[in-house]
């Protein structure tokens, strides 16, 4: 009979919101706030972009640090031009890593033309 008068019990306690809405309702041509900066037009971030990529045959250097050929020298054999590729460039190496690899896909900013 315990259960039944703790159910009742619980069914007593009523939770109220202490909390007060002092906030307005933002419309969209409403200034207040920080403004954001608009982003480049797609032409400009691909044209920034393009400057960037090295070009086949290329000799890089590799910045990522967990990776087996850091600090070595490769030459480029591909890079992809889509803006949405995470690493769009393929590096082959004279040394092969432990699973006897040796290429791999690095991000444009893991790599510096030597």
């Amino acid at each position: 009979m315990a259960t039944s008068s703790l159910a009742s019990a619980a069914s007593s306690f009523v939770f109220t919101s202490n909390i007060t809405n002092n906030c307005t309702p933002r419309t969209k041509g409403s200034s207040s706030g920080p403004r954001r900066h608009r982003p480049l037009p797609k032409q400009r971030r691909l044209q920034s972009r393009l400057q960037l990529v090295p070009k086949r045959g290329a000799e890089v250097r590799i910045l990522r640090r967990e990776s087996y050929w850091y600090k070595e020298c490769g030459t480029v054999v591909n890079c992809d031009q889509d803006p949405a590729t995470r690493y769009p460039v393929v590096v082959r190496f004279k040394k092969v890593d432990y699973a006897n690899i040796s290429t791999n896909n690095f991000a444009l900013d893991e790599i510096q033309e030597v």
